[in-house]
């Protein structure tokens, strides 16, 4: 471990690289010292490329997964040794390294090392019996509408969706019987078949899925009727999605396996159910915080008062000092949203924003008594440090 390079050093890039660029660097470093190019190289060329490219391809495997990344920043190359992914042990957690290189270069090809894979790649050659792809069925999205008063406790909401499933008929195997179901003969039922072809690098080979049973390794020679050989029907049904408190308008919640079921006994699609906040008559929200804003008369901003307000768990008494100014804000504590899990802390607070409501007509008797009261010292502005900090609040807005 003492004798390895920073992973970001190996790549050449920065730490606060993203991930395409992590990417690309990787992809130029796999070109420049695959096997193949040095297969006619010295000894000592051939040993240099197969560590150098071994060194990138370990450096990619830790540095394009998020949470082992995470872990390398945090402790370096002790990761390895807390249960972070083996970062030393070059893992790629089964998959044939040409599964791994055909992820990052896109397409599916192999190369052939002619003897060279046994260096400590651990069937580096490349196989084409890697075995049949597992099919999944396709994601669900939907959406649900939620009160803010639903988003502060959760709920749970029953969804209706119409999704594939398993044909009752044939228990979602495209065939009455199991000896309906044959091996490929085209792939060996493997999924995929192989063919050789010359390449920059020499000679190598294309992978791709077997186009008799579509990759599954098998076909049906007399399908069930009632799905034609498929193994799914389309039916309507209920789900139960629990929504956790917090959530936000826009979030996706994502449930295994309750989305389309794959053919021929594959694996279920997720189900993905998008939050719609629907808007609330007297409050407001950002973010956990809530916002209420209260008209009060100028007799009740003078004289001070009790006033009731809305809050998510019922009406709340706040009281209102004599002469409150308009815009004069007071904070509920632990009033608002909850964090939702596993995102932030704690409860958001709600403000209460008063403003005051100056008369439009006056009765001649009101009037004069207010002309009395004009020049009175009560009346004429002598602003406190409370008084200015509210109407720079107010200024700042302009």
């Amino acid at each position: 471990m003492a004798n390895k390079r920073d992973y970001y050093e190996v790549l050449g890039v920065d730490k606060k690289a993203s991930a395409d660029e992590i990417k690309s660097a990787y992809r130029k470093l796999a070109l420049k010292w695959h096997p193949d190019r040095w297969v006619n190289g010295t000894d000592a060329e051939k040993k240099t490329a197969e560590e150098k490219f071994k060194e990138a391809a370990e450096a990619y495997s830790i540095l394009s997964d998020p949470d082992k990344r995470a872990r390398y920043d945090q402790f370096g190359f002790a990761a390895e040794q807390m249960g972070g992914g083996g970062a030393g042990g070059f893992d790629f957690g089964g998959m044939d390294i040409n599964d791994f290189l055909r992820n990052i270069f896109g397409g599916s090809f192999g190369f052939d090392f002619g003897g060279f894979g046994g260096s400590g790649f651990g069937g580096f050659g490349g196989q084409a019996d890697a075995g049949p792809r597992v099919v999944r069925g396709r994601d669900i999205r939907t959406s649900v509408k939620l009160t803010l008063e639903e988003i502060a406790n959760g709920c749970e909401k029953e969804i209706s969706l119409e999704r594939a499933r398993p044909c009752p008929d044939c228990g979602g195997k495209g065939a009455k019987s199991d000896s309906d179901i044959k091996t490929c003969p085209t792939c060996g039922g493997q999924g995929r078949v192989r063919q050789q072809t010359r390449g920059l690098f020499g000679m190598g080979y294309t992978i791709g899925t077997c186009p008799q049973c579509g990759g599954e390794g098998k076909i049906i020679s007399n399908p069930c009727k009632r799905c034609n050989g498929t193994g799914l029907e389309r039916k309507r049904e209920m789900v139960k999605v629990r929504i956790p408190a917090g959530v936000e308008d826009g979030m996706q919640i994502t449930i295994r396996g309750e989305g389309h079921s794959a053919p021929h006994g594959g694996v279920n699609g997720d189900l993905l159910v998008v939050i719609n906040e629907l808007p609330h008559p007297q409050l407001q929200r950002d973010g956990n915080n809530l916002f209420h804003t209260r008209i009060i008369s100028v007799m009740d901003a003078m004289l001070g008062c009790e006033v009731s307000v809305p809050c998510l768990d019922g009406s709340y008494k706040v009281k209102v000092e004599p002469g409150t100014q308009s815009g004069t804000v007071v904070k509920l504590r632990g009033k608002g949203l909850p964090s939702v899990q596993g995102y932030g802390r704690g409860t958001g607070d709600m403000y209460v924003k008063f403003q005051v409501w100056v008369p439009h007509k006056l009765s001649k008797s009101e009037k004069e008594t207010l002309e009395q009261m004009r020049y009175s010292s009560s009346f004429q502005p002598d602003l406190t440090r409370e008084d200015k900090a509210t109407f720079d609040k107010v200024k700042n807005i302009f």
